[in-house]
């Protein structure tokens, strides 16, 4: 049900004064730390992909000018000082990029690489002993790299989400400087299994799309999207997120003779593989949605126009969302852009914006299945419910298993006094995903309203020692 965001290239322009001089040699330096995390001991093998990846990365990256450190199976130490090197060996307009194969877990709302000593049994120690991208690429930014690229093929299902997943599995949104281009080799909060094959998909279509003269990174990464989506017949869909501030190409010598590529938030409309199809609406939706009860709503409520008022004012100097603005004051229909700064809004506590922001975005693209439920899930917090409702069920039309919609749509029905529709949502939720912690915790609300006291008291519990900030999360959806 939340807002989700994504592998990542991130290019940032330095805030550090720089001679133009300077800037120009200095961008000649370019520095790279491809890291590929194989042999972890709580899955049941290792991978084959990640270690053939980096070592055919590394060589693309040494031939395009980057002075390159391969780091294979490190431990959480060992990725620290992997790290710490390259923050040192960043100077005002260099080039840093790192790249990441392994397996990533999203936690809130941030997306960690784990190393492979990594202890992981509650979504605590995912902060403890992971790697927050957002935190790497804020310490890129403040060492001055002029452009930035961080990739991620850590889209992969894994052993620590099935212990304690109170989020959609797969990687979040990153929240990431000025001048930044983000890509996942997958959808956000989606994940594809290991093929078990030498190379993943999305790095053999990069280093084809890399070796590609007279194109700018964005025009690379967008090409490779494509090559991935058309491959895997839809099955895996790259997500790419855009914020640069000036040209940069993989080939040094390249001479880009076109504009950026407006890169928008790929639509991915492949059913999951795990998953059983579920109907529109598993149980019959009363026509008017019954009144809130005052209880299940928070006092809050009524102040939030006011706090939003508020959250505005201060997003104004975000540097996402005023990199974001600038798109659209070039594009105003640049349809990735509005999805983007919707999710800024949106995991910021500006629904309001966040909502005409998703009405642009579905006006746009009216198949835009992420869009709607994004827009059910804010309209459901700020208590539109029959609107919300209409949505969830337009993203379950055009996505039938759609895990996040189905657990969108049983809070929906659960602030709307709807039980029963709620514990069918959710049932269907936990089918696909049975460790989704908000739906464990709505289904238990939903069972202790119906009267079974024990069966709901039971959800909670599990919900509750799978993440104890639950309650609290339903408490900022109005939801007690």
């Amino acid at each position: 049900m939340k807002i989700r965001f994504a592998l990542l290239v991130l290019l940032t322009l330095s805030v550090t004064p720089v001679s133009q001089a300077d800037a120009a040699e200095n961008r000649t330096s370019r520095f790279a730390l491809v890291i590929g995390n194989a042999k972890y001991p709580d899955a049941e093998a290792p991978l084959k992909e990640p270690l053939n990846d980096v070592r055919d990365l590394a060589t693309e990256l040494k031939r395009d000018g980057f002075e390159v450190d391969v780091g294979e199976n490190l431990t959480g130490d060992a990725m620290r000082r992997a790290l710490d090197k390259l923050y040192g060996r960043i100077k005002p307009g260099s080039v840093a990029l790192i790249f990441f194969s392994g397996f990533g877990v999203q936690s809130a709302r941030q997306s960690y690489m784990i190393p492979v000593d990594a202890q992981i049994w509650t979504e605590p120690d995912v902060r403890r002993d992971g790697f927050s991208l957002e935190t790497v690429l804020g310490e890129i930014n403040s060492r001055g790299a002029g452009v930035k690229i961080a990739l991620l093929d850590a889209s992969r299902r894994n052993p620590f989400e099935r212990r304690f997943r109170s989020f959609s599995a797969g990687l979040a949104p990153v929240i990431a400087p000025s001048g930044t281009l983000v890509m996942y080799s997958a959808a956000l909060s989606s994940v594809v299994s290991d093929t078990g094959s030498d190379h993943s998909l999305f790095v053999g279509e990069l280093l084809k799309e890399i070796r590609t003269a007279d194109l700018t990174a964005e025009e690379t990464l967008n090409r490779t999207r494509v090559a991935v989506t058309r491959a895997s017949r839809s099955e895996q869909v790259p997500w790419i997120s855009s914020s640069l501030a000036e040209d940069f190409s993989f080939i040094p010598d390249a001479r880009p003779q076109t504009a950026p590529v407006a890169i928008a938030k790929p639509v991915d409309t492949a059913p999951r593989k795990d998953a059983t199809p579920i109907a529109a609406n598993p149980t019959p939706v009363a026509p008017a949605p019954a009144p809130v009860k005052p209880a299940e709503t928070a006092p809050a409520a009524a102040d939030a126009p006011r706090d939003e008022a508020k959250i505005a004012l201060a997003l104004a100097d975000d540097p996402t969302v005023k990199s974001l603005n600038s798109k659209l004051a070039e594009n105003p229909e640049d349809a990735g852009a509005l999805y983007r700064r919707g999710q800024v809004y949106a995991s910021k506590g500006a629904y309001a914006l966040a909502i005409k922001d998703f009405d642009e975005t579905i006006r746009l693209n009216p198949k835009d299945v992420e869009a709607f439920n994004n827009r059910c899930w804010a309209r459901t917090v700020v208590n539109e419910l029959q609107a919300a409702l209409k949505d969830c069920n337009e993203a379950l039309r055009l996505r039938p298993n759609f895990v996040d919609a189905l657990d969108s749509r049983g809070l929906v029905n659960l602030k709307n006094g709807q039980s029963k529709n709620a514990i069918a949502d959710f049932d269907a939720a936990l089918k696909i995903n049975p460790q989704l912690t908000s739906s464990l915790y709505g289904r238990g609300l939903a069972k202790q309203r119906l009267g079974a006291t024990a069966e709901g008291d039971l959800d909670i519990t599990n919900a509750k020692a799978m993440d104890p900030d639950i309650v609290k999360e339903f408490a900022g959806y109005g939801v007690r």
